[in-house]
């Protein structure tokens, strides 16, 4: 298939969105279990054009350290500036993140360039680096955020903690904290207690702790990768799973907590008792009550899949007082539609755990760009993939 032939193919199949209810889900709450603030119809958001793809070489070399584990990802619109945070945990280099270039073009929307501009090594409330993975209050850094209302950093840390196949791991709780552009720490939210990391089966499960974080002009939202013990089991191919959209005031306090159904696994493990690894990889605001979510896959012998959804919290439950999902009164989780499947993009496909929002191009399209976590791995790709999109308010 030529270029041209296969980017029309490509963008035909990313506009086509499968509106998706919550089948299945368990039946609506109380008024008074709802604090989501009611709001006009909105445009829903669909991808118009595929923009291009770029990659970073394998564990390339910037300033003294490897890139590569690039799990988050957000612009300044002010300065253009995009940030970049890696998931490395002294593997290589201390906890960081990069900032970098990507060349957009204006008006026709081609994306043909991404470069590094620096690093930053992020630093503990004394000004020390992040011990070492398998440490006590080491760091997983997970999502970045820009805040255009206060000029600073926000980042989600996955926290870390024992399971059955990693017994001597010290808990480490998750958390999501302000930053310098210098690394320097300069605050924290209030983590809910139901998020609390325990050394029992109890709390998040281990690698399935704050995976995505995004901003609206009124609070903060960060997503769990996966369930809780307490809300059910992981994904299977029979039936989905539970995960949990916390978020807070500017006021940096919870003021709400919404179930998120994640879809069952897309295909069976090979072997039938291979591994599996499947829950949101990122959120991203479209306004106050819709964001977008990044569903990703791992399937041993199949390789990864992915999803965007466009999801809504207007009518959701708040269930941050439950400690459980799975047992008492019945709850309503957000609802969910299906903007696109990965699987139309340049294969094989990557560990894509990055979304943010690029320039808006000048016939009034926004740009957003998906971006992977390589592993460090040689058979994975630090990439970014760039759209072109419609519905997507003041983006």
């Amino acid at each position: 298939m030529t270029n041209s032939r296969r980017i029309t193919a490509l963008a035909a199949a990313l506009a086509t969105a499968v509106s998706l209810g919550a089948a299945g889900a368990q039946a609506s709450a109380t008024a008074a279990e709802s604090s989501v603030v009611a709001a006009p119809p909105a445009q829903e958001l669909r991808i118009t054009r595929f923009l291009g793809e770029q990659r970073l070489p394998h564990r390339m070399r910037f300033r003294g350290t490897t890139v590569g584990g690039l799990s988050g990802l957000d612009r300044d619109p002010r300065t253009g500036t995009w940030y970049l945070i890696s998931d490395d945990r002294w593997r290589y280099n201390p906890a960081r993140f990069y900032t970098g270039r990507f060349d957009i073009h204006p008006v026709t929307g081609a994306f043909t360039r991404v470069s590094l501009t620096g690093v930053t090594t992020l630093r503990r409330p004394g000004g020390s680096p992040y011990p070492a993975y398998g440490q006590p209050r080491s760091a997983d850094p997970e999502s970045i955020r820009y805040d255009r209302w206060s000029r600073r950093l926000l980042w989600a840390n996955e926290g870390d903690r024992p399971d059955a196949e990693n017994p001597s791991i010290p808990v480490s709780d998750l958390s999501v904290r302000w930053t310098s552009a210098e690394g320097r720490h300069l605050g924290e939210l209030a983590v809910p207690r139901n998020l609390k990391m325990t050394a029992t089966t109890s709390g998040p499960r281990r690698n399935f702790g704050f995976e995505g974080l995004t901003f609206t002009e009124r609070g903060i939202a960060a997503v769990t990768e996966g369930p809780r013990y307490e809300d059910g089991a992981l994904p299977t191919v029979s039936q989905g799973a539970t995960a949990r959209i916390t978020v807070w005031g500017r006021d940096g306090r919870p003021r709400g907590q919404y179930a998120y159904p994640i879809d069952k696994l897309p295909a069976a493990p090979i072997p039938a008792n291979g591994k599996s690894d499947s829950g949101v990889s990122e959120i991203l605001a479209i306004d106050d009550n819709r964001y977008l979510a990044l569903e990703r896959s791992w399937i041993e012998g199949v390789n990864y899949k992915a999803k965007l959804y466009e999801i809504d919290l207007r009518g959701a439950t708040n269930v941050l007082t439950r400690d459980s999902l799975t047992a008492g009164r019945p709850y309503r989780p957000v609802s969910k539609r299906l903007v696109s499947d990965f699987s139309t993009v340049p294969q094989p496909l990557q560990n894509l755990e990055s979304l943010a929002w690029g320039p808006r191009l000048r016939n009034g399209e926004c740009t957003l760009v998906v971006g992977s976590d390589d592993n460090f791995a040689g058979n994975e790709a630090t990439q970014f993939l760039a759209f072109a999109a419609r519905g997507c308010g003041g983006r």
